[in-house]
């Protein structure tokens, strides 16, 4: 009888427990150990003091920590429903970005919100995650051969690119590219259709860089030659390989990194936080960080794999590859392999907009694993 079912039915407080109990507890110890590592190479860039880096990031840490808590224990139903607005809302902050926007560098990135600095652009990628995995799960992969079926997710792609772009923010919109093309990969695209999107590619550098903004430029001509200008465009990273290079194996100590104490290494804080890694805790420390990080990439794709729906799946690799992407520009950047762009390294570098968004993110995995058995219904029942 309906009375017996729901005289046995687990009250909302004990299947809330059952969902806790569920969490990924060891990757969250491994969240929080990454963000000690960044409180310990914080601290040391504010000169030994927790104010004014280390402690504001720590209190940030703390409510993202909550937050992402709070988003493992929501279900795959409620996300989807929660990803047309979210997506929406996405859109609309980085066009406010390009009304209302705060200029910082050359580029105009940022909008206040209650006081505090947002960069939308970090919070759009996570957006267009949770959006195109709740699209792709609503189509059947046999479907996928039809072009007609890929306009619409590549609309949704483009659409932040272009406003990225014209922020203007080439590193954060080449990474937005590379996540959209990633998911649409795992969706199902036939090769073909992704081997006519990319053909155009090598034949557009000279074009793209024609259209580069002029400090751009300087970007890409300082990463080719940095020596023709070491006190000028070259001198972040010079400075950078001069500190990685003198951390040698064991490096030079913790808060005795010359570099980084005597103020020579710039935005210590920010883009070049690994560089005072290497530099106090040499090449055993950045090797450990970097397994670190590489380990909290692996286990989102071990979480990608094991989750038994679509939706699931596209979710966690989404954000699986976003937090590999920040970790491959960055450390790629501070070692002078690819041109300075400004990307942070998640949970380690100082700011706020790219700590949240990340936490949102694992949150997002989390609630992956939490609902990893949950099976995809047939074909005909998807469309919600």
């Amino acid at each position: 009888m309906n009375w017996q079912k729901r005289l046995w039915r687990p009250e909302p407080s004990f299947r809330l427990m059952a969902k806790l109990l569920q969490v990924n507890w060891l990757y969250v110890l491994l969240i929080c150990a990454l963000a000690g590592v960044g409180y310990l190479a914080l601290y040391s860039a504010g000169g030994g003091s927790a104010k004014p880096f280390a402690g504001p990031q720590a209190v940030r840490f703390g409510f993202g920590l909550l937050m992402m808590v709070l988003v493992a224990l929501l279900s795959p139903r409620v996300l989807r429903w929660l990803s047309v607005p979210i997506y929406l809302l996405s859109i609309t902050l980085l066009g406010l970005v390009l009304r209302m926007g705060h200029v910082g560098k050359g580029a105009e990135r940022w909008i206040s919100l209650g006081g505090m600095q947002f960069q939308p652009s970090e919070f759009a990628k996570i957006a267009l995650v949770l959006a195109l995995a709740s699209w792709f799960y609503r189509i059947d992969p046999v479907r996928m051969g039809n072009p007609l079926r890929l306009i619409p997710p590549a609309l949704m792609v483009l659409l932040p690119v272009a406003l990225v772009l014209k922020e203007p923010n080439l590193g954060t919109g080449v990474i937005i590219g590379v996540i959209g093309a990633t998911m649409f990969f795992s969706a199902g695209m036939r090769l073909w259709q992704i081997l006519i999107l990319v053909a155009p590619i090598p034949f557009l550098g000279k074009f793209v860089y024609a259209h580069l903004h002029d400090y751009q430029k300087a970007r890409i001509d300082t990463f080719l030659h940095p020596e023709h200008d070491p006190l000028g465009a070259g001198y972040n990273i010079i400075q950078s390989k001069i500190a990685l290079g003198s951390g040698g194996m064991w490096g030079e100590g913790y808060l005795r990194g010359t570099q980084g104490q005597l103020n020579f290494l710039p935005e210590k804080q920010t883009d070049f936080i690994f560089t005072m890694i290497g530099e106090e805790w040499g090449y055993a420390g950045a090797v450990s960080v970097i397994a670190l990080l590489g380990i909290l990439v692996l286990g989102g794709m071990l979480i990608s794999l094991r989750s038994r729906n679509q939706f699931g799946r596209l979710l966690a690799l989404g954000i699986s590859v976003d937090f590999f992407m920040y970790c491959a520009v960055n450390l790629s950047m501070v070692m002078g392999v690819i041109p300075v762009g400004g990307v942070p390294l998640p949970l380690v570098s100082y700011g706020g907009s790219a700590m949240l968004t990340m936490m949102f993110g694992f949150g997002l995995l989390l609630s992956t694993w939490v609902h990893r058995n949950e099976k995809d219904r047939p074909t005909s029942d998807v469309a919600e």
